[in-house]
């Protein structure tokens, strides 16, 4: 593989990432709630608005903390004034649409499946961050996969003992440890997230709100942001639009599609593995993921865009609830950045196939929808010609697209050799 442009592994100043709340100021928080900090000269901040978030803006001021907090306030009244608007009439409107007062109903068990190989480091964060989840009632079940040596298993047994479960898949591929902790785990609604994620305080219970709210619910994703911004590899990927899908709700359903010339075969809008939850019972009924897609496998990915497709196809109506957060720390490095563009490419390959062998009374749908999405690919290469570090867009997009040329390759690999479900 080629490697990165100097463009993206030139040095830069690291950007702060914080989190605040316009109703709270001067307050900082870290990403993940991990306490107060005061961030100088410049940062990018997650603005929410009574816990709202409503997008994330940048800004830059010289006169310390509290200035800084202004200018990112001032800066969001004008980049977000939609939102911010949306937001306050919400929140007049909320006492008058609320119900009698009457005993709130129970929340269910909701399971949270973490699948980690090698990384301690980073899972230890990730479990400290679910364990300050606000969430009523949860169970947390690592997946160690493949692993090479027993650091992780030492880890969860000591450190987290009595909190958090432990179990090993020997055999590599994300799809096959998520469908390991699938079939551990007690609660009617499971959860999955990455080791190298930090989830909001409030994620469990943002997650569970659409599956309470309507019994069609099969799946809810949620809103993916940077952690950190400290290297210029990590800067170069948020620029690119990183693993956010947007700041407002959104559900899809083929009773009512949208008005997408690829629906339902863009499963990338909906969401990303590093955030999404299933009714337990819906993923079981479909068998869980299919086991020749996702990271570790010759597929390299996609294990989560064909589970989406699959809710959709059966029946089931996916959510989008942005108020569901984690914060994801990007890969650090030019070529790590370079190699998860290809693997995105990859999975996406690999689903396109693996969704179509499933059901493959999709495929004249799909090559209906083949000349709108290729329209759709040249708009955005011709935006990401438009960015500033254009020559590093180019790079990404080639590697993006070499990928999706192997990725049926990938899939047909790990089905002839029994990894596929």
């Amino acid at each position: 593989m080629n490697s990165a442009p100097a463009s993206a592994t030139r040095i830069r100043p690291p950007v702060p990432v914080v989190d605040i709340d316009l109703e709270r100021p001067g307050e900082f928080r870290l990403p993940g709630d991990r306490g107060p900090v005061r961030p100088q000269g410049r940062a990018l901040a997650l603005v929410r608005l009574h816990g709202r978030p409503l997008g994330m803006v940048g800004a830059a001021d010289a006169s310390g903390p509290d200035g800084l907090w202004q200018a990112l306030a001032d800066t969001a009244r004008v980049e977000l004034a939609d939102e911010l608007t949306a937001e306050l009439a919400r929140h007049r409107a909320a006492p008058a649409d609320r119900a009698p007062c009457r005993p709130a109903p129970r929340a269910p068990l909701v399971s949270v499946v973490v699948a980690t190989r090698d990384r301690p480091e980073k899972l230890r964060d990730c479990l400290h961050a679910l364990l300050r989840s606000r969430y009523p009632e949860f169970e947390i079940v690592v997946v160690d996969n493949a692993p090479a040596d027993a650091r992780t298993e030492a880890l969860v047994r000591s450190e987290f003992a009595g909190r958090v479960q432990y179990v090993r898949e020997p055999v590599a591929g994300l799809a096959r440890a998520h469908n390991r902790g699938l079939a551990r785990v007690r609660g009617p609604v499971v959860a999955f997230t990455d080791d190298d994620t930090l989830v909001d305080p409030g994620w469990l219970a943002a997650l569970a709100g659409p599956f309470a709210r309507d019994s069609r619910t099969g799946c809810v994703t949620g809103l993916i942001v940077p952690a950190e911004l400290e290297t210029a590899a990590q800067q170069a990927l948020e620029r690119q639009g990183g693993f956010a899908k947007g700041y407002l709700p959104r559900t899809w359903s083929l009773s009512d599609p949208p008005a997408d010339p690829l629906f339902p075969f863009t499963a990338g809008r909906f969401g990303s593995g590093a955030n999404m939850a299933f009714r337990t019972g819906t993923l079981r009924a479909l068998g869980g993921f299919d086991t020749a897609t996702g990271a570790g496998t010759p597929g390299r990915g996609g294990d989560d865009l064909l589970a989406f497709f699959r809710v959709l196809t059966a029946g089931h109506t996916l959510a989008y609830q942005p108020s569901a957060i984690v914060w994801h720390r990007h890969r650090r490095t030019g070529d790590a950045v370079a190699a998860q563009a290809f693997g995105y490419g990859a999975g996406l390959g690999a689903y396109l196939t693996g969704a179509l062998l499933h059901d493959p009374r999709r495929l004249p749908a799909l090559l209906r929808r083949l000349p709108g999405g290729i329209r759709h690919a040249v708009t955005r290469s011709r935006d990401r010609a438009a960015d500033p570090e254009a020559g590093w867009s180019r790079h990404l997009a080639l590697l993006e697209a070499r990928g999706m040329v192997y990725g049926p390759c990938g899939y047909l690999r790990g089905r002839l050799t029994g990894a596929g479900n």
